[in-house]
């Protein structure tokens, strides 16, 4: 028998990315969880942190892009075409 070991009360979440905003814009995760951005807008997007940490690329037209964070703190992301969108994650 193969088993799969998965890291215990992990979640999965997911931001919406649409008509030029992240939903929800504040996100509070605990450490390991995985975050999926969806993108359901007309154009492509980046979901690209101030510290740069992490940085999609372009997510296209119903494209997906996910992240697990394994350090602690307070992560503010912006859309790197779109400037004024804008988001944060928070990682406990």
């Amino acid at each position: 028998m193969i088993g799969i070991s998965l890291a215990q009360n992990t979640k999965v979440h997911h931001v919406k990315i649409e008509g030029m905003k992240f939903t929800p814009q504040t996100l509070t995760v605990n450490l390991n969880d995985t975050v999926i951005w969806n993108n359901k807008d007309f154009f492509p997007h980046t979901v690209t942190s101030e510290d740069k940490s992490f940085n999609s690329m372009g997510i296209p037209v119903n494209g997906t892009w996910q992240l697990i964070l394994k350090k602690k703190g307070t992560y503010n992301y912006k859309c790197m075409f779109h400037t004024v969108m804008k988001g944060s994650l928070i990682i406990k």
